[in-house]
């Protein structure tokens, strides 16, 4: 029975980086700390659990003290395979997402994205800026498990045509769109480190 009231969180560190040398984002240091603590910092305050969705260097990532989950397969799928992998793992009815390498975001904006998706009784809740989504911020029911499932093993891996099938709302941060400022490569981290 999933408890109604609880949220797992997961954290998206599962990708292999290629623009930025298959280093581990998630490990690299921003400010002197390592990008997925922001993460946790963010998340905490707004879950009941807590995942990291990590497909390398497990053991440290178990070093942050929060249980690690890896992808159902090891083809490393995309955002998409780390949410089912969490979906599967939690007893809530509310996922909360987001990526390990968007320091600038706080727990007031996930709140958000929780309050937005409980309030209009939707499937999900996804951050828009300036009419763009944002797929990989978002609050999703786990009773879709199934249906992800599904989409993944008919080799489909984009968020958005998957999200699109269901009732979404959509939050927006357009007066904040900083908050969407990401790592992908060493430039866009050292940008980044400039403007914070």
């Amino acid at each position: 029975m999933k408890n109604k009231d609880a949220i797992t969180g997961v954290i998206l560190a599962g990708g292999l980086a290629r623009r930025m040398g298959h280093q581990d984002k998630g490990l690299i240091l921003f400010q002197g700390q390592p990008l997925v603590s922001y993460a946790i910092t963010a998340m905490r305050p707004v879950v009941t659990e807590l995942l990291i969705n990590a497909n390398r260097n497990i053991e440290a990532y178990q070093q942050f003290g929060w249980p690690v989950i890896s992808d159902q397969t090891d083809s490393f799928d995309g955002p998409l395979a780390g949410i089912l992998t969490a979906m599967l793992h939690s007893q809530a009815d509310t996922l909360l997402v987001m990526p390990c390498d968007a320091p600038l975001m706080q727990a007031g904006h996930l709140q958000r994205l929780v309050d937005c998706r409980r309030a209009q009784n939707a499937d999900v809740a996804v951050a828009v800026e300036g009419g763009r989504w944002h797929p990989v911020f978002l609050a999703v029911n786990t009773a879709l498990k199934t249906d992800l499932q599904a989409y993944l093993a008919s080799g489909q891996r984009k968020v958005e045509t998957w999200l699109a099938q269901y009732a979404t709302v959509t939050v927006d941060f357009g007066a904040q769109p900083e908050l969407f400022s990401n790592v992908n490569t060493m430039a866009e981290l050292e940008g980044l480190e400039r403007v914070r």
